[in-house]
Order: structure tokens, then C-alpha cells, then sequence
């Protein structure tokens, strides 16, 4: 993939409803989690047991069970089959539907979540059905862990990734969070980024990157890339044979505008 076409791909067009279809399992078993602080921010100053949180684009329920080990009662939002019924096994209230047509009624939830997803939504729409769904006293959060490339282990482990896609424009995430701050209908907008590592053993790792949705089915890539992988494991693993992603997670929240 050329540079320029990667520079102006939006992600929404490149098929994001049935893309992780065959990443579920892996994905349920090797993605990070996210760190408490971020979820302590979402929920600060509400009374948790009143709450109801419409985690949109919830995947196989990562998120969504953070949420609901916190007392509150959570909506999971995901289009992808695969993906709901791997969060079903967790006894998560999930149901079909999208970003651009949650099929909630109006003014029903306290929070919508998107956590690792709003990238793969049309912003527009989204934002439009996000204002829809939330009550006027409520609050939208948009959460992305990014691979911290500061850390030597976490930038290499981004570089194969980065090789073994062909460059694709998810790795950069095209205009992440620019909606928001441009949309008409969400305003208060506050940031916040908390440290985060997740602790991988060999299966961990090529695992992880596994599940990402636009590393290549083709075997032979997918044989080399897990060559690469272990070579990076094996000079990078502590004396317990474990080795740690870093990454930085960003919080945005944001208020409906009334």
C-alpha cells in the first residue's frame, strides 16, 4: 500500500463490520485490557448502580466487563457475530446493531464507550446517533490504547506489525479523534492518557498480533511474521520468559451540546 493511498484511506470504508470475523478467539484472548484509571475517569462523580453505559463497537467484551465489574448496567453494541458471541459467554446483555444505528431509544443511556473502535466508525453519523441515544445529563468517552514507541520492545514489535500489514493506514489510525473536536454535537471535550502495560509470555505475543484485523491470512506472511515475532521474543523475555507491550491509554470525554 503506497504511502498516499494510506495517508487518505478512511477506515470506516474498509469493510470494518465483518473484518475481525475470523480474529474473535484471538482477539478475546490476547488483547489488552485497559488500566482502572481510565475507567475511574469515565465514571467519576456518578452513582454507579444508577447507570447505564452503551458500549458501542464492544467487540468480544473487554471493555464492557471493566465496566460492569463496576457496578454498572451495560448495553454492548457490536455488529460482528463472531464477536457477540464471544462477549455472550461473559453474561453481558450484548445486541446487534452500530455505531451509525444502535437501534436504542432516544435519550436512554448515561454514557456511550467506545473503546478501540471509534477509528473504524463513520465520525458523522456516529456522533449523530451517540447525541441521539444519551440522556442530556450524559457523557460520551472515546478510549484508545496506543503502543507506546518510546519503549524499544513495544516500537519493534510495532515495526514487524507495521511490515507485515504492507503499512496499513489502521496503524496510524487516520484522523482519530479530529470528529469530535469538529462535531456540532458534543462540546466540554477533556483529555487524559494513562501508562499501561500488558504482560505477554511467547503464545502471548504472536497471539497478540494475530488478532489484529489487517495483518494478512496468507501463510506465508503469517509464517514469517511469527518467525520475527519469536526472534524478538527471545532477546527481549526477562528470566520469567515474559515481556511487556507498553502503551499509552487516552480518555477523551466529552458533553452533549444542549
Amino acid at each position: 500500500m503506497n504511502k498516499s493511498h494510506s495517508d487518505t484511506t478512511q477506515l470506516y470504508t474498509l469493510n470494518p463490520l465483518t473484518r475481525f470475523s475470523d480474529k474473535a478467539a484471538d482477539y478475546a484472548k490476547y488483547r489488552p485490557s485497559y488500566p482502572s484509571e481510565a475507567i475511574d475517569m469515565i465514571l467519576q462523580g456518578l452513582e454507579t448502580s444508577q447507570v447505564i453505559v452503551a458500549d458501542i463497537g464492544a467487540g468480544t467484551g473487554i471493555s464492557s466487563r471493566l465496566l460492569a465489574q463496576r457496578g454498572v448496567q451495560v448495553i454492548a453494541i457490536e455488529p460482528n457475530a463472531a464477536m457477540r458471541q464471544m462477549a455472550e459467554s461473559h453474561q453481558l446483555v450484548v445486541r446487534e446493531g452500530t455505531a451509525e444505528a444502535t437501534h436504542l431509544p432516544s435519550n436512554s443511556v448515561d454514557i456511550v464507550t467506545c473503546f478501540q473502535a471509534f477509528h473504524w466508525f463513520n465520525p458523522e453519523p456516529s456522533l449523530q446517533e451517540f447525541y441521539r441515544i444519551l440522556k442530556p445529563s450524559g457523557r460520551l468517552a472515546l478510549v484508545w490504547n496506543d503502543r507506546d514507541r518510546q519503549d524499544a520492545f513495544t516500537a519493534e514489535y510495532s515495526r514487524l506489525v507495521r511490515e507485515a500489514s504492507n503499512n496499513h493506514p489502521a496503524e496510524s489510525r487516520l484522523k482519530l479523534v479530529e470528529p469530535l473536536f469538529a462535531n456540532p454535537y458534543f462540546v466540554n471535550i477533556q483529555e487524559d492518557k494513562f501508562a499501561y502495560k500488558q504482560e505477554l509470555d511467547l503464545p502471548g505475543l504472536i497471539g497478540r498480533a494475530l488478532s489484529v484485523s489487517y495483518i494478512p491470512n496468507e501463510e506465508l506472511a503469517k509464517q514469517q511474521l511469527i518467525a520475527n515475532l519469536q526472534q524478538l521474543y527471545h532477546l527481549s523475555c526477562n528470566d520469567q520468559g515474559i515481556v511487556y507491550m507498553s502503551y499509552c491509554t487516552s480518555v477523551y470525554l466529552a458533553s452533549p451540546n444542549q
